[in-house]
């Protein structure tokens, strides 16, 4: 089979870590592999963006690598809508393309990925037309799962990625907000809930208000500090989790998130009942706070991967 969904290095490195230079842009083949094949196949037209969900990228050495182990995988691929996609039927071809794009890719590598489910919701996304959600394990283990989340409307991997950031912090919201109290989780659910705090500042950053940022940088700092040493004791996860708790992380996303959003009539508290043409919409003083430090950084990776070849 001709695979032409691959990335223009290796994804692993000889330890074991994780490129997320090639990683991101694996994905982003993968998606115009299955816009072309999709179309060939079925006779459906759909272009597909795709790349990494979860801003993983963020916390990698100047060439891309993580600086740990990364045992989930997370993509995001955006589907355009008014399509025949929006039929299950051919939303079912396109999934299967997919799943069989994940296996080719990631078989040079020693994965065995093998589908476990798809077609599951994720928290506070759109009523009419949802997320979905495909999970595949690795039966080599040399990954745990690979997830990959489905969201309509059709955009540069840029913008679903900041488009996502108002979903997640209402899906935050719901273990930090503080007028309802600390939540009571399993240690690591609790650590996963603040590595996504980590993302989501460090994405939403630019956004932010100077007054914020002086508060909350140093909580992130030390969360990431922390997660780099491998954050493995119970009772420090929760120690870090009340930290985080305290100290209203939560609160700042949904300032810098709340007025731009606000001033095209949308509330962020309630994206799930936002009209379908705005799934995977982005302010554009949002656009052009957030997307060119993402676009620098993977310049970043890509140069200095060329010095290092």
């Amino acid at each position: 089979m001709d695979w032409l969904a691959q990335s223009s290095g290796p994804v692993f490195t000889e330890d074991n870590r994780i490129n997320l230079y090639y990683l991101n842009e694996l994905y982003g083949n993968i998606g115009k592999y299955v816009s072309r094949k999709i179309r060939e196949d079925f006779n459906i037209d759909a272009s597909i963006s795709s790349g990494i969900w979860g801003g993983t990228y963020l916390i990698t050495d100047k060439c891309g690598k993580s600086k740990r182990r990364i045992w989930r995988l997370y993509s995001i691929f955006n589907l355009p809508q008014n399509t025949p996609l929006d039929q299950h039927k051919n939303l079912e071809k396109l999934v299967s393309l997919v799943c069989d794009a994940f296996v080719g890719a990631f078989r040079p590598y020693d994965m065995a990925m093998e589908l476990k489910m798809w077609g599951g919701k994720l928290p506070f996304t759109n009523k009419v037309k949802p997320n979905t959600t495909l999970h595949m394990e690795d039966n080599n283990k040399r990954v745990n799962w690979m997830r990959a989340f489905f969201v309509w409307n059709h955009v540069p991997w840029e913008e679903s990625v900041l488009y996502d950031t108002v979903r997640l912090t209402k899906e935050l919201k719901t273990s930090l907000d503080f007028d309802r109290g600390p939540v009571v989780k399993d240690p690591q659910e609790l650590k996963f809930l603040m590595q996504d705090v980590i993302i989501t500042y460090r994405t939403l950053e630019k956004a932010c208000s100077p007054d914020y940022i002086e508060h909350a940088a140093p909580i992130i700092d030390e969360l990431t500090q922390h997660f780099m040493m491998g954050l493995s004791d119970p009772d420090k996860i929760r120690e870090l989790y009340m930290m985080t708790f305290n100290n209203r992380l939560v609160y700042g996303f949904e300032e810098a998130l709340a007025g731009p959003y606000a001033d095209a009539g949308l509330d962020i508290h309630k994206v799930e009942d936002w009209p379908p043409e705005k799934i995977n919409w982005v302010p554009p003083i949002l656009k052009e706070k957030l997307i060119p430090p993402i676009q620098n950084l993977f310049a970043q990776f890509r140069e200095n991967l060329g010095k290092s070849a």
